[in-house]
């Protein structure tokens, strides 16, 4: 493994993104990705700020969205750890693959978790305005810098009461972690190459707090988690109902 300068982002077009991907190498990823979220634990990461607000709620129901939810075995993850606990939370999943979606709504299916999936561009298409939470985990990374402010100002004028963000951080542990880990937990050429280079484009701590700032995430809050993520989480306040426009950078 050579250590590749981690100054500056440095983003390349990742395998699993490209147009007309093989459909069987596809989804060899996607398993591979799955083994990789479970070895993380981002899911117990995610849900606790979602199981916090649960119990604030007093038993009501929550709806939580994931965009860009790939295969879709985080949001299916957290759907079973909602059951488990006995919460009251539906949890559905987006994401512009046709493929990834059909192999998440298979994967929800067999649990009989009544996750509901659905086809939609998170960076384009209209974010919908009745979920009390909206999430997405390993997908900051994929953007510019304008990209990822656009997003999150998105994420929290839509969502309801919650934005939560789970990501990569650009450090040389980081890199590391991604190198070994992906060749130890799968066999799939596309994660090999795409680990390490989501880590070469991921944002460092201070910039995820740049952009929660120009994204008007007034009083976000941003903490490590293990190996090598951040957890970006916001939540909506009485005093500021809507968002403002993003400030100029």
């Amino acid at each position: 493994m050579l250590l590749p300068s981690l100054a500056q982002r440095h983003r390349q077009p990742e395998w699993m993104d490209q147009p007309g991907i093989d459909p069987l190498a596809h989804s060899q990823a996607l398993q591979g990705l799955r083994r990789i979220n479970a070895f993380s634990g981002a899911v117990g990461s995610l849900f606790a700020p979602i199981h916090s607000l649960a119990r604030e709620h007093g038993g009501q129901p929550l709806r939580v969205l994931d965009l860009a939810c790939g295969g879709g075995d985080n949001t299916t993850a957290l759907a079973e750890r909602a059951r488990r606990e006995g919460l009251d939370v539906q949890i559905d999943g987006c994401d512009l693959s046709p493929q990834a979606v059909a192999i998440a709504t298979r994967s929800a299916e067999e649990r009989a978790l009544g996750t509901r999936f659905f086809q939609a561009d998170a960076l384009n298409d209209p974010l919908p305005d009745d979920y009390d939470v909206i999430l997405c985990s390993l997908f900051m990374h994929h953007l510019d810098q304008q990209q990822a402010v656009d997003l999150l100002q998105r994420m929290g004028r839509a969502s309801r009461c919650l934005v939560l963000v789970n990501d990569l951080i650009r450090s040389p542990l980081g890199y590391g972690l991604a190198w070994a880990g992906c060749r130890l937990l799968s066999r799939s050429p596309i994660v090999h190459f795409d680990g390490p280079v989501s880590v070469q484009g991921a944002f460092q701590l201070q910039e995820v707090r740049t952009l929660a700032l120009q994204a008007g995430l007034e009083g976000a809050a941003l903490r490590r988690s293990w190996p090598e993520r951040y957890l970006l989480s916001w939540r909506r306040s009485l005093a500021s109902p809507q968002l403002a426009s993003p400030k100029p950078q």
